[in-house]
């Protein structure tokens, strides 16, 4: 059997789902099952140092993807393609739609909808970020149309892509995984009886405006204005811009920082605990190609509170209390809902856990790599003929 290399520019890897998303892929003992000989992958040293230690795993380090995002797109609009063919590679995986690298046979990956879901840029107001990002729709519009092939996380993700870049020739969705520290961990959280302790309300997810903390702090004191014991955990760092809004807010509502919890930084290895620990899980964000924050509590098993936009229905399904992430009300009344009926908890909690199974990094792993030796196979056919 012939076996090809593969080329995997990792470079745009910078956040918590793409780290996951690469690390999960790359789980795999062996890509000659899928007829691959060698996996060659092009990132910062940060990631490749997180990255295993495989006899078919190569590693390549380029100096310029520890400078500015100028040096890391000259690099990647000028270099890489000449350093792809150096390796013998046969096809390129570009773990994320913001590239600038021309090499073909590429399958790309969509890993960003802020451009793409109705709405979400106008949250950024007129500054750098929302510039940045209006750019990277210009620079991943071409990505799309040049590409070979597309890998899409939801179908909500596809649809809305194409929706905006024009119909793609060959598309497929493949959702994430979720690590196996979530599936061995269970919610241990016992619900507080009245005046034992609060109810403990965690929101795991950088502070960005389209992920809208603003809004949860709001409906978490509108809720202890109505005599509710609850407070409120924020864990994930974020934007500057976002974060002083948010301060900004909480110098109003909570000075003492009584009730809300601020967490800049949470080591990967502490995220399933503290979710554990939590009596309800909120996920208020308005724009996610999939959500792997959400799909770690689902696992857990802890009583999910969501915001009803975007690709999250895809996922949650049936198994959440929903809301509209950008009214206080609507989310202070889905969290009202689960505190005040035990039952419901319960069984939302029970079903999240049952459509959670459903995902694993074994399964995306080897529909992943199968996609892609098979684009491989079907562009090899086509020059051929």
């Amino acid at each position: 059997m012939y076996l090809i290399k593969v080329a995997v520019d990792a470079s745009r890897v910078r956040s918590g789902g793409g780290v996951a998303h690469l690390l999960g892929i790359l789980s795999i003992e062996d890509p000659k099952e899928f007829g691959i000989e060698q996996i060659h992958v092009w990132a910062y040293k940060k990631l490749l140092d997180q990255l295993p230690d495989r006899a078919w795993l190569i590693k390549h380090h380029p100096e310029a993807l520890e400078k500015s995002l100028l040096h890391q797109s000259l690099w990647q609009g000028m270099r890489l393609s000449h350093e792809i063919k150096q390796t013998g590679c046969n096809i390129l995986f570009s773990t994320d739609a913001s590239t600038f690298c021309r090499f073909k046979p590429m399958v790309v990956l969509n890993q960003n909808m802020l451009a793409y879901d109705p709405g979400v840029l106008a949250l950024f107001g007129w500054g750098k970020d929302r510039f940045q990002q209006t750019l990277m729709y210009f620079v991943q519009k071409k990505a799309f149309r040049f590409a070979t092939a597309s890998i899409f996380l939801t179908q909500h993700a596809a649809k809305q892509v194409q929706q905006r870049v024009g119909s793609l020739t060959r598309t497929v969705c493949i959702p994430h995984g979720v690590a196996e520290v979530f599936k061995q961990t269970s919610a241990r959280a016992q619900w507080p009886t009245k005046g034992e302790r609060r109810i403990q309300c965690l929101y795991v997810s950088p502070v960005f405006e389209y992920k809208h903390q603003n809004e949860v702090v709001l409906a978490v004191k509108r809720l202890r204005d109505q005599g509710l014991d609850i407070e409120l955990t924020l864990a994930g760092g974020g934007g500057q811009r976002a974060l002083k809004i948010l301060d900004q807010l909480l110098m109003q509502v909570d000075p003492q920082r009584d009730f809300v919890k601020l967490i800049e930084f949470i080591p990967n290895n502490n995220v399933a605990s503290l979710i554990a620990e939590a009596d309800l899980f909120v996920f208020a964000s308005s724009c996610e190609t999939f959500g792997i924050a959400l799909l770690e509590a689902m696992t857990i098993g802890v009583p999910i509170a969501c915001s009803n936009r975007s690709s999250l229905f895809e996922t949650l399904q049936d198994g959440g209390e929903y809301f509209d992430p950008q009214d206080p009300e609507s989310i202070a009344k889905a969290i009202d809902n689960l505190v005040c009926d035990p039952a419901r908890r319960v069984r939302l909690a029970s079903r999240a856990m049952t459509l959670a199974k459903n995902y694993s990094w074994r399964r995306c792993a080897q529909e992943t790599w199968s996609f892609i030796s098979q684009t491989h196979s079907i562009t090899s056919a086509r020059v051929g003929s």
